[in-house]
Parts: structure tokens; sequence; C-alpha cells
């Protein structure tokens, strides 16, 4: 498994655990001010600069796991295969119970498995969405929300790929990647309405 944890294995938090640095700490007081009313356990933090998608419960991370944001950078216009920054919320999930490596071709089952490439710089003919999807929803409006630049209407996805040697390094059209065991993991973990924050 490639999922980094901090959690101890138990249902306990471990402090020995706990990493060093706190930059999380700003992003997470500022969805409790702007997000009152909204589930904040767990929350998802997306580092495009890392390449590293964190997992928090009761303000603490507990895991994170390599990720493949777009290639072509940040951004939130649709057709510029960019992945938007900002807050969003888990609006739909797809896949619950689908063998590893199901192919999704429009958010469908298509009943078929993918061959994982996992060679460094390894493609895919089909670049498939594989495994399990958590669509996501913009929450800020003029930001991620909104005509032209609305992530839910642009298909934002965190997803499984059959490109898992590309991990760690931007190669998406705008989705997050995971690997296809990762992002089971995560998606057992993550329940609709989370909220997920992507930061450069």
């Amino acid at each position: 498994m490639s999922a980094t944890a901090w959690w101890d294995g138990r249902d306990t938090y471990n402090a020995y655990f706990i990493p060093m640095s706190t930059w999380y700490r700003n992003i997470l007081d500022d969805l409790a001010r702007t997000y009152p009313d909204r589930i904040r356990d767990p929350v998802l933090i997306v580092r495009v600069g890392e390449q590293r998608l964190y997992r928090f419960e009761r303000g603490l991370p507990m895991q994170h796991y390599p990720v493949s944001t777009s290639r072509f950078g940040v951004g939130n216009r649709d057709g510029s295969l960019r992945t938007p920054l900002g807050v969003h919320q888990v609006r739909r999930r797809i896949g619950d119970q689908a063998p590893l490596g199901t192919i999704f071709r429009g958010r469908r089952n298509t009943g078929e498995v993918a061959r994982i490439l996992n060679g460094p710089g390894e493609r895919s003919p089909d670049d498939n969405i594989t495994s399990r999807i958590l669509w996501l929803d913009g929450l800020e409006e003029g930001v991620n929300r909104g005509d032209g630049i609305d992530s839910f209407q642009r298909f934002i996805y965190i997803h499984g790929t059959d490109e898992e040697g590309r991990i760690g390094r931007p190669a998406s059209d705008g989705c997050v990647r995971m690997s296809n065991t990762d992002v089971i993991e995560l998606f057992d973990r993550v329940p609709q309405g989370t909220l997920v924050v992507i930061v450069e």
C-alpha cells in the first residue's frame, strides 16, 4: 500500500505519528469559520505542489497518499484540462464494491477490468478511470462554481487510474488520480458531503 499512515491502527490517535509541520491548521480553521454547518470529519486536502492527498479526522492528519493532478497545471476554466483549486465537496460516490481495476466510462461500470501499468511513464491507450470515483462539486462561487468554471460540470473526480506508474507527478487531464488500492481505501473512509480542499 502506498499510503503513509500517522494513525496507529487503533481507534485512538497516537501522538508519536503526528508530523512536526502544522501547515494544515489554517486550512482547517478557515473551513470551520466558512462552513460551520457542514460535516468536517473527515476532510481531504490535496497539495498540488507535493502531489499528495491528505486525510484528516478530528483535526489531525491520519494518512497521506501520492496522487497525480493535471499535467497542464492548476486552473478552473472549462476545457482547460487543469485541476481546480479551492473548496469542494464529494457530491457523488461511484463504484462501491466494484473489483479493483474496474473500468468506468461516463461513470458507468463497464464490467471490464483494466491492465494496470506500473512502469515509470508507461501510458495506457485509453487512459481509463478505474476502481472508484469521488465526483467533486465546487463550493466557491467564481472560483470552482458557476458558468464556465464549475468543477462538477467539468467532471472533476478523485479516481483510480490504469497508469499507476505515473502517480506522484502531474499527468492527468484535470482530475486527481490515485492508485487503485489507495482510492478504494479512501473511498471506504469518505462519505458523501466530505469537504475536499485543493491547494497549490
